[in-house]
């Protein structure tokens, strides 16, 4: 998927504590930075409602939020609707939501952008008054007319499907990704890793140069590891299964993922999906740093930089150790303004006077960023 499919604007209007932002810029690197209870869960859940609204999910990703209530900001009494407007490329993607009595929502409108050489802005409806997206459905049944109205379709849907976001914060005993995943499964990273065996698996057999990156670079953060020992089985339906297995340096005993840490696994799990082949265009991640050691947090800051030169990287924090590793431009400062979130790229001229004296990381803890906690 082509980096053109990457996010260069985004509204968001009513969607938890982000009451208004409006056509906010995204670059390719784009750090959101601020305290607990900031608003930056309330950003990745955005795209998290994007997914399952293109797998016609959305009345499920509602439920599973509480109600339509929990969603709108400061809930429907004092927010009536959800819209949207994203755009990337020369295309964009416009929704407006209304609660139902039912405690779900309902498209009030829905429609494609397209601002093309020859047709210049234009908008696509896409009907209204229904409880899931209609654009899956244009896409699979290709109802609109041939020409650059279908094609728009067809971009928007993939477009936006292919964007990913992932959370590898479950490391518990029943965690999926340490337990068999079917070898079928590995053409693409799940969002939570449930199939990290299977992906590697396919990598070590079909990317061995990509897959030698990652383990080299697993290694430099975890000294003892020395691979991983991939090696199918049949599984209770008969078909292959694979489990994240794992040999350390100099001895021959085979591990399981059990007996790995949970910082170390969160660690595998980010160096594979920003390292994979063919990434996504755009990948939202989660306060990566969580569980890992400093020394791991530098290296996920050279990762997070690298990777931005393949796919867009948004990413939340509250490291310290990794905010040092970025630039002021990639920084997105994220805090409360009587109760709603708020937005802010920093200034880098205003900042050269204190970077010449501190790191980035340290005027962040001396709040002279912003985005720390108010008292």
């Amino acid at each position: 998927m082509s980096r053109k499919n990457a996010i260069s604007k985004l509204t968001i209007k009513g969607f938890k504590s982000i009451r208004s932002l409006d056509r906010f810029s995204l670059s390719d690197l784009n750090v959101l930075l601020g305290a607990n209870g900031a608003g930056k869960s309330s950003f990745v859940s955005y795209f998290q409602m994007l997914s399952a609204m293109m797998d016609g999910q959305l009345k499920a990703w509602t439920l599973k939020q509480g109600s339509a209530d929990r969603v709108l900001s400061f809930g429907v009494k004092e927010t009536q609707e959800i819209s949207s407007f994203v755009k990337f490329g020369l295309n964009g993607y416009k929704f407006t939501l209304h609660p139902t009595s039912e405690e779900t929502f309902v498209f009030e409108r829905e429609r494609l952008f397209f601002d093309g050489p020859l047709h210049g802005p234009t908008w696509i409806p896409l009907d209204a008054g229904y409880t899931e997206a209609r654009l899956p459905r244009v896409y699979e049944k290709e109802t609109l007319e041939a020409g650059f109205r279908r094609d728009a379709a067809k971009y928007c849907y993939e477009s936006i499907s292919n964007w990913k976001v992932y959370h590898f914060h479950d490391t518990s005993d029943t965690a999926l990704v340490k337990r068999s995943s079917s070898v079928a499964n590995g053409e693409e990273l799940d969002s939570d890793a449930g199939n990290l065996a299977a992906f590697l698996y396919r990598l070590q057999e079909e990317e061995t140069e990509v897959y030698e990156n990652i383990r080299r670079t697993i290694k430099l953060a975890i000294p003892y590891f020395e691979d991983f020992r991939l090696r199918p089985r049949k599984g209770k339906s008969d078909d292959e299964v694979v489990r994240l297995n794992w040999r350390q340096t100099d001895s021959r005993y085979v591990f399981s993922p059990s007996q790995l840490s949970d910082g170390s696994i969160r660690f595998i799990c980010l160096v594979t999906a920003l390292l994979q082949p063919d990434p996504p265009s755009t990948i939202i991640i989660d306060e990566p740093e969580l569980g890992l050691h400093p020394y791991a947090i530098t290296l996920l800051g050279a990762l997070l930089k690298s990777a931005a030169s393949r796919m867009q990287v948004i990413v939340s924090t509250q490291s310290v150790p990794l905010v040092n590793e970025f630039s002021p431009e990639d920084l997105i400062i994220v805090e409360r303004d009587q109760g709603e979130t708020v937005f802010k790229r920093l200034d880098e001229d205003s900042l050269a006077s204190w970077l010449e004296e501190y790191s980035l990381g340290e005027l962040w803890a001396k709040n002279v960023l912003g985005g720390r906690p108010r008292t």
